[in-house]
């Protein structure tokens, strides 16, 4: 995906001019993000004891080289019934260690089918489980647990309050998870022990909102969000690099050259 690209939220009704859209990663390069940091969902499966109502399983996964689940899962385990007798199904991933109100955290939803590994696939898919979970290789092969992959046919995405929307499957397997997804969570940590008042900063050069407090609740290759303390109340803000970014010390260079400008 080119840095260009761009990702047009939802706009709600409002007597004022449009805001201006920032670039963005997409919702499929959200979802493939987020994946790759999280190891456990929520698998719901069609019950055969209720047909037709959902059943909620603790689902630990990996992904294949195309971003797809893959679950290692036993025969006598209730969703594995359940899959066999139908496949359609749906995964549920959230935000790990999200700060705040859990519903302003991302979280994305798979809906497709699942269905068993094809044997010649085995090998590649079972060095890739054990990667994520290596404590399954107590058990991986044991006879009765079986690798099944989830194919998704539709996906959707919500970033927080007021982003969301449906992601084309394909788009999702052709996107890329963000290159700073591993390094985010010290990048954020730092920033909001150390450098609140840079941050407040550029909330007023680049945002226009004065804030008394700020904090950086996500980064991306292309930018970071605020959530501002201010005299009106909560508020949260995006703000583009100057530049795309690729590794942390990029992210520091780029951020220390905004303030620079701020302070002038």
């Amino acid at each position: 995906m080119s840095s260009n690209e761009t990702t047009v939220p939802r706009q709600h009704a409002s007597s004022g001019p449009a805001s201006p859209q920032l670039p963005e990663p997409s919702h499929a390069e959200r979802i493939r993000t987020l994946i790759s940091l999280t190891p456990v969902g929520t698998l719901s499966t069609i019950s055969r004891k209720y047909p037709g109502f959902p059943f909620g399983s603790l689902m630990p996964f990996a992904l294949d080289s195309a971003g797809l689940p893959l679950f290692l899962i036993s025969n006598m385990a209730m969703h594995t019934q359940n899959l066999k007798a139908e496949p359609r199904c749906s995964l549920f991933i959230g935000q790990a260690n999200a700060d705040g109100d859990p519903l302003g955290a991302a979280r994305a939803t798979l809906v497709g089918l699942a269905e068993p590994v094809p044997t010649s696939e085995l090998p590649s898919v079972r060095e890739a489980y054990l990667a994520r979970h290596e404590n399954s290789r107590y058990w991986v092969d044991f006879a009765d647990f079986s690798f099944f992959r989830l194919q998704p046919i539709d996906l959707y995405y919500v970033g927080g309050f007021g982003v969301m929307g449906w992601v084309d499957a394909r788009e999702y397997e052709d996107a890329v998870p963000d290159p700073l997804a591993s390094a985010a969570p010290g990048i954020l940590a730092h920033m909001n022990a150390d450098h609140m008042d840079s941050m407040i900063l550029l909330a007023r050069s680049h945002a226009a909102v004065e804030a008394t407090e700020a904090t950086m609740t996500s980064v991306d290759r292309l930018g970071f969000t605020l959530r501002l303390k201010t005299n009106e109340g909560m508020k949260g803000v995006r703000i583009n690099f100057l530049r795309e970014v690729s590794t942390p010390m990029e992210t520091r260079t780029v951020l220390v050259e905004m303030v620079r400008q701020a302070r002038q």
